[in-house]
C-alpha cells in the first residue's frame, strides 16, 4: 500500500468522502437521483485534470450495483473493448447484473473506435461512461454523444483541496496520518491554491514535499518531526502547467476573452488574458496576429493608429524575441484596449462583400476604366474621367460605382475618435453631389 500514490491510495470510497461537483450530487441532482433510483445510464464526464471524473464513475458504478471496468483509450484498443462487452454481455445474461465500461480519455479513441460502441450501448449490453478533458461536441462521435448524457465537473475549489490535504495528513490507514509531520496552514493553502483545481497535483506536491523533508532530515541527521516549510512547498509544488491547450477549445476560449477585452474597453481583464496565453507558452507570433485583428475590425477608423502600434509589435516580437516582447504586446493590447471604437470599416466589407456575392462581376464604368491602347480610347475608355487633383480640395464630382449600385452605401462612419472627422469630411464633399443626383 505504502508504494502506491498518496492520490491514488487516497480516492474517496463512498460518495460522502467526495469533494466538489455539488451541482451534480446533491439532493436532487443528477448524479442523485441515478444512485436514489440504481437505473445508471451512460454518461460523459467532461471535466478538466484531478476533478475526480474516474472516482466519481466508480463510485456511480458501486452505487448502482455494476461492474466497473475501466479501460484507457491511451493504452487500449477494440481487441480489448471487445473482450469486455463480450463478458458483459455473459454477466448480463447469467447474472442479471451490468457492467460500467469506464473509458478514460475517451476523445482519444477515434471515429471508428469510437463507433464500436454503438450497438452494444444502444442494446444496454453495457453503460458505457467515458471521460475526456476535451469538448465532447468536438471530440465524440455525435451517434455516441446522442446516447450519452454529457455531465459537466469544474475544478475544485481551493477549499475542497484544502480538505483533501487535511484529510490525507490525518489518515492513519491510508494517508500521511503515521508520520510526525510539521507544515502550516499558510503552506497547506499554497498548494491548494497553485494546485488550480487539480487534486492529484495537491496531493502528489504534498507527498514529494514529505520526502523532501525525509531527505533534508537524513542529510542533517536530525530526528523525529519531518518539517515542511516554505522553501520546500515551493520546491514540490514548481509550476503547475496552466490549462491551455493550443490545439482544442480552450485555446479558442482564451483568445476570444482576450479580443472581447479590447472590444469592450477593458485594459485590465485584456491583459489578464494576455498573460494566461503567453505564460501557458502560446506562440506570441499568433497572439500578435489576432491583436492586428482587433486593430482593424474593433478599432478601425476611430484610431488609426491602433493598427500602427499592432503591427509594431508583431515586429517588436519578431526581432527580440520572447519574454521581452510580452511587453510589446501588452502596451498594444491596453492602448486598443482604452481607444476609441468602431468597426464601421468592418461592417462596411461585410457589406461590400455581400453585395460581390449577389450581385456578381457588374461592369467598371467606362470612364474609370484604364485606357493604355488606341483601341480601348475608341470603345470610350476613360472618356470624361476628371482627374481629382485638378481641383480644388482635390475632390471632384463623379460616379465611381457600377451603374446599377450608383448611391450605394456601404461605409459608414460613426461619431467616434477620428472618424468623426471622416464623417464630416465625407459629408461635405458628397452631399451636394447626392443633391445633384437626386438622392
Amino acid at each position: 500500500m505504502e508504494n502506491v500514490p498518496l492520490a491514488e491510495r487516497m480516492r474517496p470510497r463512498t460518495l460522502a468522502e467526495f469533494r466538489g461537483q455539488s451541482h451534480l450530487l446533491d439532493e436532487g441532482k443528477i448524479v442523485a437521483n441515478i444512485v436514489a433510483t440504481k437505473e445508471p445510464f451512460s454518461l460523459i464526464l467532461w471535466g478538466p485534470p484531478g476533478c475526480g471524473k474516474t472516482t466519481l464513475a466508480y463510485l456511480i458504478a458501486k452505487s448502482t450495483d455494476c461492474i466497473f471496468v475501466p479501460l484507457s483509450a491511451v493504452t487500449s484498443g477494440i481487441k480489448e473493448v471487445k473482450d469486455v462487452i463480450e463478458k458483459a454481455r455473459d454477466t448480463l445474461n447469467v447474472f442479471k447484473q451490468r457492467t460500467m465500461l469506464f473509458i478514460d480519455e475517451i476523445h482519444r479513441f477515434n471515429k471508428a473506435q469510437q463507433d464500436a460502441f454503438l450497438p452494444h450501448v444502444e442494446k444496454g449490453i453495457v453503460v458505457l461512461v467515458g471521460a475526456t478533458t476535451e469538448n465532447p461536441s468536438f471530440e465524440v462521435i455525435p451517434p455516441l454523444l446522442s446516447r450519452c448524457k454529457v455531465l459537466v465537473l469544474e475544478p475544485l475549489s481551493a477549499d475542497d483541496i484544502l480538505s483533501i490535504l487535511k484529510e490525507a495528513l490525518g489518515d492513519k490507514e491510508r494517508g500521511l496520518g503515521k508520520l510526525d509531520l510539521k507544515v502550516s496552514g499558510d503552506d497547506l493553502k499554497l498548494i491548494a491554491g497553485l494546485a488550480d483545481g487539480d487534486a492529484r497535483f495537491a496531493l502528489n506536491a504534498i507527498e514529494i514535499a514529505v520526502s523532501m523533508a525525509g531527505e533534508r532530515a537524513k542529510k542533517s541527521k536530525a530526528g523525529g518531526t519531518l518539517v515542511i516549510d516554505r522553501d520546500i512547498v515551493k520546491e514540490a509544488v514548481q509550476q503547475k502547467a496552466l490549462i491551455y491547450d493550443k490545439d482544442r477549445e480552450e485555446h479558442y476560449n482564451i483568445i476570444s476573452a482576450l479580443h472581447k477585452a479590447v472590444r469592450g474597453s477593458d485594459p485590465d481583464a485584456a491583459l489578464y488574458w494576455l498573460a494566461r496565453m503567453l505564460e501557458a507558452g502560446e506562440d506570441p507570433l499568433y497572439v500578435a496576429r489576432r491583436v492586428v485583428r482587433m486593430a482593424t475590425e474593433d478599432i478601425g477608423l476611430a484610431d488609426p493608429f491602433a493598427l500602427t502600434l499592432a503591427i509594431s509589435a508583431q515586429q517588436a516580437v519578431h526581432f527580440i524575441g520572447m519574454p521581452e516582447g510580452a511587453l510589446a504586446l501588452a502596451e498594444a493590447v491596453v492602448y486598443m484596449a482604452a481607444a476609441d471604437k468602431s468597426n464601421s470599416v468592418y461592417t462596411a466589407y461585410g457589406r461590400a462583400q455581400a453585395e460581390v456575392t449577389e450581385s456578381g462581376s457588374l461592369p467598371v464604368p467606362l470612364h474609370i476604366r484604364n485606357a493604355p491602347t488606341r483601341l480601348m480610347k475608341e470603345l470610350s475608355y476613360g472618356k470624361g474621367y476628371k482627374y481629382a487633383h485638378e481641383f480644388d480640395d482635390a475632390f471632384v464630382y463623379q460616379t465611381y460605382l457600377p451603374e446599377k449600385l450608383a448611391g450605394k452605401k456601404f461605409y459608414r462612419p460613426n461619431e467616434r475618435g477620428f472618424e468623426k472627422k471622416i464623417a464630416e469630411r465625407l459629408k461635405k464633399w458628397w452631399d451636394e453631389f447626392k443633391k445633384k443626383q437626386g438622392s
